[in-house]
């Protein structure tokens, strides 16, 4: 192995020397380079190989080409290259492609690869690197496209790019983005065509042996492409896609047209069909040539677009009436009300049309849960405070199960401070199950708190540590803790502790917060603080490694500590942590003796 590793050293120094000479680096930092490489060879050496090791390498061989760089540019020489960085590329390559060849599957080691040579313009090398990739890694559409894009823009190889799609549609078939890189790249090669084609005509040269075909200067074979590819992908994610892409170039109004009518024959019932064919109004709008208008004729003419649009809508949702649809023309309508207009007249006809539709598809019992809540926000954002509630009572009929409806019910009447809001909280723990009733109790009690007697609040809490689940009881113990603290002061929130203690399960924060409140007291007595630690080292002993170093500091830091209560406290910590905090627990103990924590 040293005789190896002398010879790779050896192999170093004309390279080395040539630095010298140019002036480049000087011999102290020629000597350094020789240490670094040869600790660095003896790493990637040994029997057991680590990927670490090889990344490492890679890395100072591609900071010391960077160095080269800039010292270059900083004395003005750029000769010598092909004896200096040319063997350090050449080292590198072989360095990627051990380390590759050891751990094939790492594909971020692979597009390392490429990244470098995409750096340093290796073309040659590159070449073969997406090859032995794409052998090993076949089953990644990602990478035959990132392959076929580099040939088609690094390379300008058209040939190569279709010949790598077509490899890779045989291994992915029904792979949705291949056929959209596939479809893109032979739209742009025939759009590359045109541009040459066009640049021999307005020179006037005689064409003679190229040859442009009028089908492929057409487009043809991206629509051969797509004809393809709709006969295997199904669904109308991808039309839309392919006509987005078809849209981008200006020779592709027949392609374009067939897909639209592809899209309208064989998936007339999708909502994404209709919502395209709705938008598109507003496209078909702005492409009309435009004189020196007034605002108010431009505005009038974005409504009439609107309206286009909103009747494309209107017979969707007719032809077909799904929750999907109403969605789409929902969105819409929200879309164009955010818009900024500085027209109030255009502004108010958007929230009227935005309010009609969310109301014919409530009518329509289509509308989806989560709209209901954009729709009472929209309410109370235009003071239609009545409607509001109405809206809030309709969605809770509709979703009596939903947590969600019901808190949203509450927070509008919580809101508009009306009478009956007693009333609904106890309707809502009717309809509700049990489980999942959390954020319920929580803006219950938070809302009594500010509105009720203290009793009538307690009395929730009460109730509430009963109602919700076990799981759910831990945030409800926190709040009244915290409540009664500041309602009833030291003395009653210590006996509700006590009284909380009894029944489980616990939050670390529960013991946490009265330790918080006990060194908030005047006189902070050390035998409650202890009492406190011990219940939570009971629950979170086992788990929690700061628990036990607070511990250790309160003992060390307080009046009425005793530091030697550390050694046991120690010790049982080291007893109660699993696994690897033992570990964490003792580099942290480490730091707390040497005053670092």
């Amino acid at each position: 192995m040293a005789e190896r590793i002398e010879q790779r050293l050896e192999d170093r120094l004309p390279e080395l020397e040539q630095l010298e000479r140019v002036g480049l680096f000087t011999r102290k930092e020629i000597r350094a380079v020789l240490r670094k490489a040869s600790a660095l060879e003896y790493k990637i050496q040994r029997r057991a190989l680590r990927k670490e090791d090889f990344i490492n390498y890679i890395q100072y061989e591609v900071n010391l080409l960077e160095l080269i760089k800039k010292r270059r540019a900083r004395i003005g020489y750029p000769f010598k290259k092909d004896e200096i960085e040319h063997s350090i590329l050449h080292r590198v390559h072989s360095l990627f492609n051990r380390a590759t060849g050891k751990w094939k599957d790492d594909v971020q080691l692979w597009l390392s690869h490429v990244a470098f040579c995409k750096q340093w313009n290796a073309k040659h090398q590159l070449s073969k690197v997406f090859s032995t990739m794409l052998a090993i890694h076949s089953n990644k559409p990602a990478l035959w496209i990132m392959a076929a894009k580099w040939e088609m823009e690094t390379r300008l190889s058209s040939e190569s790019a279709r010949h790598l799609f077509l490899r890779a549609l045989r291994f992915h078939p029904e792979c949705p983005k291949l056929y959209q890189e596939y479809f893109r790249m032979e739209l742009m090669h025939a759009e590359k065509q045109r541009k040459e084609k066009k640049e021999f005509e307005q020179a006037k040269m005689d064409l003679g042996e190229f040859n442009y075909s009028e089908e492929i200067l057409n487009g043809e074979m991206a629509r051969i492409v797509y004809r393809d590819a709709s006969q295997k992908i199904k669904g109308v994610e991808f039309q839309l896609a392919v006509l987005s892409i078809a849209k981008l170039f200006d020779f592709t109004q027949d392609l374009q047209k067939e897909i639209l009518e592809s899209l309208q024959t064989r998936y007339a019932d999708d909502p994404l069909t209709w919502d395209y064919m709705a938008r598109r109004e507003l496209e078909l709008g702005s492409l009309q040539p435009t004189e020196h208008t007034t605002k108010q004729k431009k505005v009038s003419e974005m409504a009439q677009r609107e309206e286009r649009c909103c009747a494309v809508f209107d017979e969707a949702v007719r032809a077909v009436p799904t929750e999907d649809m109403w969605k789409c023309y929902i969105t819409f309508c929200l879309e164009r009300y955010n818009r900024k207009t500085n027209s109030e007249e255009l502004k108010q006809k958007r929230l009227e049309r935005t309010l009609s539709v969310f109301s014919k598809a409530h009518e329509s019992s289509l509308l989806l849960e989560a709209l209901y809540k954009q729709w009472l926000q929209l309410l109370l954002d235009s003071n239609l405070s009545e409607k509001a509630v109405e809206v809030a009572e309709a969605a809770v009929r509709h979703f009596s199960n939903s947590v969600e409806m019901w808190q949203m019910r509450l927070q509008v009447l919580i809101l508009l401070k009306r009478d009956n809001v007693t009333q609904c909280f106890e309707e809502a723990i009717k309809h509700v199950k049990s489980k999942g009733t959390l954020p319920l109790w929580t803006l219950w009690v938070e809302w009594s708190e500010g509105t009720n007697s203290r009793e009538d609040t307690e009395a929730l809490y009460q109730r509430s540590l009963h109602a919700t689940t076990p799981a759910e009881s831990v945030t409800m113990k926190e709040m009244y803790l915290d409540w009664t603290y500041r309602n009833g002061g030291y003395k009653k929130v210590k006996r509700l502790f006590t009284s909380l203690c009894e029944n489980r399960p616990f939050s670390l924060d529960f013991f946490r917060k009265m330790i918080q409140i006990e060194k908030e007291q005047e006189s902070c007595k050390m035998l409650h603080l202890r009492e406190y630690y011990e219940r939570a080292l009971r629950e979170f002993g086992s788990t929690n490694t700061d628990l036990w170093l607070d511990y250790i500091k309160e003992e060390l830091s307080h009046p009425k500590g005793k530091p030697e209560n550390c050694g046991s406290i120690h010790w049982r910590a080291m007893k109660m942590l699993q696994g690897d905090l033992v570990e964490d627990f003792v580099s942290k103990y480490t730091l707390l003796q040497t005053g670092h924590l």
